[in-house]
């Protein structure tokens, strides 16, 4: 019997601007953290990327043949306002404006992203990006503008590529900041005014243009405690709170979760807000919740030192499921999981509910000849979007699509070009350029055949 998802449904692909675009210097864009950032023994620059910023018509033509309906890009906010708070960058948007209209040209719905971590390099160097009031403001004005800009090209917003990550260590790396402080209290004020930020992005959208919608979007941390022990299945339920439902509570009008208020207060920890803020967090709503998975967590109380913040349960307590397989990086296959990941949001929320990235990353290598085999990838997907079907026909969640991750090859998040998320292959190395030459692999086909008839037969 088939389980056909809605004609409406989207099947697409997700990335970001530092990650594909390239032509960091071209036609005006300003420089951003990634910029300057240099290559390493197993990392590439960030200056070339995969060139998309030349070569989108052929991705876009690629994407289309596997019948996909939906790319989520992000804007890069450096490309479009140079200093980040300055002037903006006709020729920047110009890209942009183009670059959705040959979507539209091949029924390809955009979703755009308006940060994925790379602050431009003026605000974290006199700023230090989000730890600042005045950063705060000047994202929300580029926010504000893209969304008067494309309003009518773009039906689908997020504001932070996972969100989540704002409130753990990773935050110090990812919100433009370089002071020493690396403090609960700086975490959590850094947090707290990119959830400020996003309050008022989403209030605008939804006050100026009601057609349009929006959504929180985090890293969801699928855990599972190692032992049926209380301690165990306590802390696991804590960390979930903290790093998955605290920013979906903030991001859908709820506020600070009671635990995550209480924890402050035990902390000392003050949030510097005004009458005016505390009825934006009050106002905001969302209308779809996205997230990130690609791999599931086991926690091990006995392993976490006394004391520890529950957003820092994860630094000490993550330990290997013995009941999973990973791939080279020791990230865990576990579809079940996305399955539970869907419909516990659903539950909780009853919002419609949108993965919107999720893949596998493996080391392969072309010969200039043969097809990639890459029938691991094939599997993973093939697994999870069965379980994405069965949290919507036996769990009764409300699901809008399913977007891979780098589905045409990318660096990843570390700039490594050799662990890689593609259907398409693409023909450089980390110090290596080559061609560029985009190779389908045989999933490429795969996806080809599933999604031809709405993922109907897998």
């Amino acid at each position: 019997m088939k389980r056909s998802l809605p004609k409406t449904f989207f099947w697409g692909n997700s990335v970001s601007s530092m990650q594909t675009e390239g032509a960091w210097n071209e036609d005006g864009k300003g420089l951003s953290v990634y910029d300057i950032r240099s290559s390493g023994p197993h990392t590439s620059d960030w200056h070339t990327a995969i060139d998309e910023y030349h070569r989108y018509e052929e991705d876009l033509d690629l994407l289309q043949a596997m019948h996909m309906n939906m790319y989520r890009i992000q804007i890069s906010w450096s490309r479009v306002c140079p200093d980040g708070d300055g002037e903006f960058n006709e020729a920047g948007i110009a890209y942009y404006e183009r670059l959705f209209a040959a979507m539209k040209a091949r029924g390809i719905e955009p979703m755009v992203c308006l940060y994925h971590f790379d602050m431009p390099l003026a605000l974290a160097q006199k700023y230090h990006g989000f730890w600042d009031r005045h950063v705060v403001d000047s994202f929300v004005r580029f926010g504000k503008a893209m969304i008067d800009r494309f309003h009518e090209q773009v039906k689908y917003w997020i504001v932070f590529n996972e969100h989540n990550l704002y409130f753990q260590d990773e935050v110090f790396k990812i919100a433009g900041y370089d002071l020493p402080d690396h403090s609960l209290k700086a975490m959590y004020r850094i947090f707290h005014h990119t959830v400020l930020a996003h309050a008022q992005i989403a209030n605008y959208l939804h006050q100026n243009y009601p057609d349009l919608k929006i959504g929180g979007m985090l890293a969801y941390v699928q855990a599972y405690p190692e032992t049926a022990s209380p301690q165990n299945a306590f802390k696991t339920s804590e960390l979930m709170e903290f790093l998955d439902y605290a920013v979906y509570d903030l991001v859908t009008g709820k506020g600070y979760p009671s635990p995550v208020k209480e924890f402050m207060k035990r902390q000392q920890i003050t949030l510097d807000m005004t009458s005016k803020e505390q009825a934006e967090l009050k106002q905001v709503r969302a209308d779809f919740l996205a997230f990130s998975y690609y791999s599931s967590q086991v926690l091990a109380a006995s392993q976490i030192p006394a004391g520890t913040a529950p957003n820092r349960y994860l630094n000490y307590g993550s330990v290997k499921n013995p009941y999973l397989k990973t791939n080279d990086w020791g990230w865990s296959i576990d579809p079940l999981g996305f399955r539970k990941a869907i419909s516990e949001i659903y539950n909780r929320y009853q919002l419609p509910v949108f993965p919107i990235e999720n893949g596998i990353g493996l080391h392969e290598s072309w010969d200039g000849k043969h097809m990639i085999e890459d029938d691991e990838r094939i599997a993973y997907h093939r697994e999870h979007i069965k379980a994405l079907k069965d949290a919507v026909f036996l769990d009764g969640a409300e699901v809008l699509g399913y977007l891979g991750w780098g589905l045409i090859d990318i660096p990843s998040s570390q700039g490594d070009v050799e662990k890689r998320y593609g259907a398409v292959y693409v023909n450089r190395s980390n110090h290596d350029l080559k061609d560029l030459a985009r190779v389908p692999k045989k999933s490429f086909y795969w996806f080809q055949k599933v999604l031809a008839d709405n993922g109907d037969e897998l």
